[in-house]
């Protein structure tokens, strides 16, 4: 079993809150009525466990969870092959780099492209 507790009655979402299809995810969510529990991943910082886990469940490596377009990225970093834990660590470091918003629902985890595939889990 996981580190991240989830249930069929609610959407745990993984987002952040500068991400403008974060916020127009959380908005469609909330005026379909469903039950969220909000995760910001630039205030609650995610343990490694949780973001192995989280590539995991999206059934992707975990240095796919890395948005290398975003600007923080392309300032800091340079393309290279990096072990898991390096991935990991540089989420943890600068969480903005990773690709969210993320939504899981008991089984159910999908990386939300845009604010209506809520609905799908």
């Amino acid at each position: 079993m996981g580190e991240i507790a989830t249930s069929d009655r609610q959407i745990t979402l993984f987002y952040s809150s500068k991400s403008d299809r974060a916020k127009q995810t959380l908005a469609f969510a909330k005026a379909e009525g469903l039950p969220i529990l909000q995760i910001d991943i630039l205030k609650t910082k995610l343990t490694g466990t949780q973001i192995a886990e989280l590539a995991d469940r999206l059934h992707i490596n975990i240095e796919d969870l890395i948005n290398q377009e975003h600007p923080s990225y392309k300032v800091q970093f340079e393309h290279h092959d990096f072990s898991s834990d390096d991935w990991i660590k540089m989420i943890r470091h600068n969480p903005e780099i990773m690709k969210q918003p993320i939504a899981l629902r008991g089984n159910r985890t999908i990386l939300v492209e845009t604010p209506t595939d809520i609905i799908k889990i």
